[in-house]
């Protein structure tokens, strides 16, 4: 699979304050590519980086294969993108927006193309109508057709379902999954819902303070036959060493936060429960984390 993003020790600073980190992480080809992070992590200046709204302080970043400082123009020209909630010209119509946007973009557009970008969206049935009378919902949607009028091969969305009822957001889960399985595009897809990017993202990165903390495929780092089981115990370093001198060594991931982490199979949790409590250890807590939200939260703890 072809790379369409490489990031390399991508680093951003504003004076005293490192927004990001000593950044790397790649996007393959038709993926859809999660990324995760809380408020403040850093996500948003990524993003901003990628596209070229601000400059990095250090670092290098490659899309489709090319420099983006040398072959800004280039890049810009395959790429679309939403940050927060879309800019759109809400006196005129659906239709006169995506005129717009086609014109800027520099892509010869004709008319059916614009019906045909407002039909994929669902929203071709209200083409005509000015932009202030739609819902949030519909802005949201109006926006990804105008990022997706010059067919872009790469996608940037950050925060798509941001006031969107859960229809809407059923509705943009459903659009980002047909642009990728049906159209064959990449998007990366930064977003605070963790339960949607489970079901849509297959591959994904989570960052804390700007530095990655994790990355990977959805499947393996969710997978149940590899839990990540959490153990809060009344003695940290104790528990460490003894844990070490036992076969379960080999399953042992760095502490985090005052936890220690585990990988294991889920059927293993019980017999691992038993050898704690023969050992004297006293278990304060000890559980598999399986969901997203699970695996997200232990690595971003404060």
């Amino acid at each position: 699979m072809s790379e369409v993003i490489r990031v390399k020790q991508l680093t951003k600073d504003f004076g005293d304050f490192r927004a990001v980190n000593d950044l790397s992480f790649t996007v393959g080809q038709g993926q859809v590519y999660g990324f995760l992070g809380q408020n403040g992590a850093g996500k948003s200046t990524t993003i901003r980086m990628l596209l070229t709204l601000i400059e990095p302080t250090a670092g290098e970043i490659e899309i489709f294969g090319m420099n983006l400082r040398k072959h800004r123009r280039e890049i810009l020209r395959q790429t679309g993108a939403i940050i927060e909630k879309p800019d759109l010209y809400k006196y005129l119509t659906a239709k006169e927006n995506l005129r717009i946007f086609s014109r800027l973009s520099g892509a010869k557009v004709t008319e059916q193309q614009i019906m045909d970008q407002l039909a994929l969206v669902g929203l071709a049935g209200r083409s005509d109508s000015k932009v202030k009378t739609y819902s949030q919902g519909m802005k949201q949607r109006l926006g990804l057709a105008a990022a997706l009028i010059h067919n872009p091969g790469l996608i940037i969305l950050d925060e798509p379902t941001n006031g969107l009822d859960p229809q809407g957001i059923a509705d943009m889960r459903n659009l980002i999954l047909h642009l990728s399985h049906d159209l064959g595009k990449t998007l990366l897809v930064s977003s605070h819902l963790l339960s949607e990017m489970e079901m849509i993202a297959d591959h994904m990165i989570i960052i804390h303070k700007g530095r990655k903390v994790v990355e990977g495929i959805v499947d393996e780092l969710l997978n149940p036959e590899k839990s990540m089981v959490e153990l809060v115990t009344a003695d940290l370093p104790g528990t460490l060493n003894l844990l070490q001198q036992t076969t379960w060594a080999a399953m042992l991931k760095e502490p985090v936060n005052g936890t220690l982490r585990l990988e294991m199979n889920k059927a293993a949790i019980p017999e691992f429960n038993r050898d704690l409590v023969e050992q004297g250890i006293a278990v304060q807590s000890l559980r598999p984390m399986n969901t997203l939200e699970d695996y997200f939260l232990s690595l971003t703890k404060a």
